[in-house]
């Protein structure tokens, strides 16, 4: 076995090219890496719950809690401290004061607008983005208006404005639309403006899918739908050109921001709406996505942490300016 090193045939190859020299280093792969990821490309996805004192581990999402507003604005200069530029607010509300219509989803004083002000509060310079649907406030859990087992898309609509407005007026930066329902780009669009809120973005979920990869999330908000599923009006896994059209739609309608929901699974519509589109494009790493990678280095078959960074490094290099994810706390700490 010794001797091996004699018996390898070392003449030269006559090669007119060889592109292992530009990965020889340490120095030259950082010199010639196409794709960059840094904390400045991540938001951060937050829980809300009602009450004081209040985080809360959810079981489903390793390293995520249900946060009560202190903690909450804790966190949120915690993150602004380690440079994370945007926190994502999803209110996890009690059942006895949801109702069909989502009444709560408007209130001045509803935990997501308490939540919008105390992250302004605590850290004015990382913008709040704000989700904009039914399923935390509807009794039914979907993202519109049930009537007779549909989901009717324009009174939907009507409350989705009035939702967008009571955030704008908490002080919201970004108004993020992930119902689904058509023509709510729009017509959020003309709410704001008409209410003096012209400078709020609208980041729309343009192509949400309806996935499997969601339990965790629905989970850690309890919105499932009561019954049925979402596939009228989210789109078919199977779909991509489907994905263009609702992009151009969502962008003649004044979005600032496209947004593809979710993102590993889906890393080829990233790079079709990046082609078609001038527009930032934001991509959803969502808890589907997480959770099985930091459930499968907890139990020891991966590095969770070199997982989740490729994941995201991914996300980005196909198209994606922005990721939401679960894990901008901790890729920023060790950045």
């Amino acid at each position: 076995m010794s001797d091996w090193k004699n018996t390898i045939d070392r003449t030269p190859l006559n090669l007119p090219t060889r592109p292992r020299r530009n990965r020889r280093s340490d120095a030259i792969r950082r010199l010639v890496r196409e794709t960059h990821l840094s904390v400045d490309d991540l938001i951060q996805p937050l829980f809300v719950v009602p009450g004081e004192g209040r985080e809360e581990p959810i079981g489903a999402m390793p390293g995520c809690a249900h946060l009560s507003l202190d903690r909450l604005a804790a966190k949120v200069e915690r993150l602004a401290s380690l440079g994370v530029p945007a926190v994502a607010l999803f209110p996890a509300l009690p059942d006895d004061i949801k109702d069909p219509v989502g009444t709560e989803s408007a209130n001045p004083e509803g935990l997501m607008q308490r939540a919008i002000r105390a992250c302004k509060d605590a850290a004015p310079g990382v913008m709040v983005v704000g989700d904009v649907a039914l399923d935390p406030y509807s009794s039914d859990g979907h993202d519109g208006v049930v009537e007779d087992g549909e989901i009717i898309n324009d009174p939907s609509v009507h409350i989705l404005c009035e939702m967008a407005v009571s955030q704008a007026e908490a002080g919201v930066d970004i108004i993020a639309p992930s119902d689904m329902m058509d023509g709510r780009v729009g017509a959020i669009r003309d709410a704001l403006d008409d209410a003096g809120h012209t400078d709020v973005l609208i980041l729309s979920y343009c192509a949400k899918y309806a996935s499997a990869f969601y339990g965790p999330f629905r989970e850690a908000l309890d919105s499932a739908p009561r019954a049925g599923d979402k596939k009228t009006y989210q789109m078919d896994p199977a779909n991509a050109r489907e994905a263009e059209r609702e992009a151009m739609l969502d962008e003649e309608e004044g979005a600032d921001i496209l947004m593809v929901k979710p993102a590993l699974p889906y890393l080829d519509v990233i790079y079709r709406l990046r082609e078609v589109s001038n527009l930032p494009i934001a991509a959803y790493h969502v808890s589907g996505g997480y959770a099985s990678l930091m459930a499968a280095g907890q139990r020891g078959w991966l590095d969770a942490d070199k997982a989740l960074a490729e994941a995201l490094l991914g996300i980005k290099r196909a198209g994606a300016d922005m990721i939401l994810t679960y894990y901008a706390e901790r890729f920023a700490e060790r950045a």
